[in-house]
């Protein structure tokens, strides 16, 4: 499961890390086009925060 940090609301999951990084790329790009219409002001940010589960 990722979310994006500048869109908390933007929540996505994946089989893997890889296919979940990817689907969030693609959900980032979708927000900045939608701000970008809505000539709203876009988040910045670069931090990479990522929460991996640990098998016990």
């Amino acid at each position: 499961m990722g979310q994006l940090v500048e869109w908390p609301e933007v929540v996505t999951e994946g089989k893997d890390v890889e296919e979940c990084r990817a689907m969030l790329e693609d959900a980032l790009q979708e927000m900045i086009r939608a701000y970008r219409q809505q000539n709203k002001e876009i988040p910045t940010g670069r931090a990479l925060l990522e929460q991996i589960p640990v098998e016990v």
